[in-house]
């Protein structure tokens, strides 16, 4: 990790300090929020990132892609859409085989402290965000017990690299009312908006690869029996500018299927 400890090129940052994105499409690790900002560039640059996203279960596919806009190593701004393919189990659910739930995900960042890598190691990179989330799919949303089909998340995140022990740590707390991140639409008749947790342990195996795992809560407003999530992740930095991220996911029952286990890969591209 010798190489790790020096300062980045002028103008970018450490490999891989800019997080991977998230399934919502921040940044962070696959599922959970980072305090970390979107794109290479450090204080006074801009930077961009885009990606694309696959989950592989049993019973249900996902795909996602989106992208991201850092400025000045401050404010981070997201865009993703996210299809979610039911394959044979919607025809089990009474929605017909192959119905595929649509979400977008509108976010934005504000870093209010600290620094990822440099400063005080007690002090870690804190972010405080929002996510607004929209169901394209609001009639059946309803009709499946969610209260509304859009609502807005509030997060705020803490991140560190301890890089003398090529250590990453992060907790986030999630204010939500979100089913199934949104694509089961949000609240229901009794349940409202609650505090959720997401965190990360990510070791740095060399300046390009980290490996780690990750937990999210989860709310259960439908009573579907909706299941926190785990991951097991690998995020390589192929180049300066292009990051794959495989993942071992867990997430528990989705929409009453249990056992929704499977294989997770993310393509990064930043700038």
């Amino acid at each position: 990790m010798a190489d790790g400890l020096q300062r980045p090129v002028r103008g970018s940052k450490l490999l891989l300090t800019n997080g991977v994105t998230t399934v919502e499409g921040s940044s962070g690790g696959g599922l959970a929020r980072w305090a970390t900002i979107a794109g290479r560039q450090t204080g006074r640059g801009v930077g961009l990132s885009a990606h694309v996203t696959a989950i592989e279960l049993p019973d249900f596919g996902w795909r996602s892609y989106g992208a991201a806009l850092g400025i000045g190593d401050r404010i981070e701004v997201t865009i993703a859409r996210a299809d979610f393919d039911t394959r044979d189990a919607g025809a089990a659910l009474g929605i017909g085989q192959g119905y595929t739930f649509n979400l977008d995900t509108y976010g934005a960042k504000l870093r209010i402290a600290g620094d990822l890598v440099y400063g005080a190691a007690w002090l870690p990179q804190i972010a405080l965000g929002i996510e607004h989330k929209r169901s394209r799919d609001g009639a059946l949303v309803r009709a499946l017990g969610a209260a509304d089909d859009s609502g807005t998340d509030i997060t705020l995140s803490a991140t560190k690299l301890l890089l003398a022990r090529s250590l990453l740590a992060n907790a986030t707390l999630r204010y939500t009312r979100a089913n199934e991140l949104g694509l089961l639409g949000f609240g229901s008749g009794t349940a409202d908006h609650a505090l959720q947790f997401e965190g990360s342990l990510g070791y740095q195996l060399s300046r390009r690869m980290v490996v780690g795992a990750e937990y999210r809560t989860k709310p259960d407003n439908l009573g579907l029996g909706e299941d926190d999530w785990i991951d097991l992740f690998a995020a390589y930095a192929l180049t300066d500018h292009l990051t794959m991220t495989a993942a071992y996911v867990d997430l528990g029952a989705v929409a009453t299927f249990s056992g929704q286990r499977g294989g997770f890969v993310s393509a990064q591209v930043a700038f």
